[in-house]
């Protein structure tokens, strides 16, 4: 295994027919996104979000570059990036420390470092008043999402926002590969319970991702058929008014607690699971994180969560997205914008 990845990351011959035949499958993974409403709505909210840091651009990237890329870019950016002082290698299993580390340090040691040297990231400034946007096209089903500038994992508001995000839609894990392959434990959580009950929506979620810098905490609401979006999103504003006023109760800090506890253990079960947590933390901060999740959860209190919510759930931190579906045969796509009843002195950013 060690002498697969050293070639793969040292000896890749990227023939030009396999770049054109990855080319195609990329994109049509590109336009299969895009035709899905509420992963559209998702790249656009972000897209509005941000208008400075690099979080902006979708991971699949845009169209027109990756119709441009030649064989020779994929191979420069290899070339750059893809060496060993700009890799973490992880073993996981019943194997003899000392032995693996010999291993891999005769496969990896003579491949050359490279210059992996970045540019610092744009500061994304602060913003200053909700922004809107409204994306209609052929569809069936109305959503609603709400991005909120969230902090990165190693901010002291990260974890409260962790036990908020569960509170508000259930406990999610920290496992990007694992973690939204089970369904939160939803039925009292706040946000299901005034909406999904309520009959105003078919799905709530929640979206908190650990990152290196401040990226989005994101709720998406499924409307249900016949439901204005404008009255659903006075429901769930109202939601996250009251809890920004109010905080949330000890039982629900304590239910909350619990369940993420649960989701951390649950989610270390497989060395495949292990492996992936230490590789991503050491990623974007560092792997001792994984040995501190449950222990950084049980810390939280009451007050640290209230402050969270009031700072972060603040209306000039928000960005609102609908996508509104036109009926079948209607015709293309409609220019993004204000939605109806918006704030006409609300910016709209697209």
């Amino acid at each position: 295994m060690l002498f697969i990845e050293a070639e793969r990351m040292a000896n890749c011959l990227y023939d030009p027919a396999d770049c054109e035949s990855e080319r195609t499958v990329i994109i049509s993974e590109l336009q299969g996104g895009e035709n899905d409403p509420d992963t559209l709505l998702d790249q656009e909210l972000t897209a509005t979000a941000f208008k400075a840091h690099q979080y902006r651009h979708p991971t699949i990237g845009w169209l027109s570059d990756l119709k441009a890329m030649t064989r020779d870019d994929l191979v420069g950016y290899y070339r750059r990036f893809y060496v060993p002082n700009n890799a973490t290698l992880v073993i996981v299993g019943d194997v003899d420390t000392k032995d693996a580390m010999r291993r891999a340090s005769r496969h990896f040691d003579n491949i050359r470092p490279g210059d992996v040297m970045r540019r610092p990231c744009t500061l994304e400034p602060e913003q200053c008043g909700e922004r809107r946007l409204t994306l209609s096209r052929e569809g069936t089903t109305a959503y609603l999402k709400l991005g909120f500038h969230a902090p990165a994992v190693a901010d002291p508001d990260f974890f409260p926002m962790l036990v908020l995000d569960a509170v508000l839609t259930g406990a999610k894990g920290l496992n990007l590969w694992a973690s939204f392959r089970t369904p939160p434990p939803q039925r009292s959580a706040r946000l299901y319970r005034g909406l999904v009950d309520a009959g105003l929506a078919s799905s709530v979620m929640g979206g908190l991702v650990p990152t290196s810098e401040p990226f989005l905490y994101t709720i998406s609401v499924t409307a249900t058929d016949g439901t204005p979006l404008a009255r659903l999103e006075e429901a769930t504003l109202a939601e996250l008014d009251r809890v920004r006023l109010q905080g949330v109760t000890q039982t629900e800090l304590q239910k909350a607690a619990r369940q993420l506890r649960a989701r951390v253990v649950f989610e270390n079960d497989s060395i495949s699971n292990i492996a992936h947590q230490l590789g991503y933390f050491e990623t974007i901060a560092s792997w001792r994180i994984c040995e501190t999740l449950r222990d950084r959860i049980d810390a939280v209190s009451l007050e640290q969560v209230a402050a969270a919510a009031f700072e972060r759930l603040n209306p000039f931190n928000r960005t609102v997205g609908w996508f509104e579906p036109l009926p079948v045969g209607a015709g293309g796509d409609v220019p993004t914008g204000a939605g109806p009843g918006a704030d006409p002195a609300s910016p709209v950013a697209r």
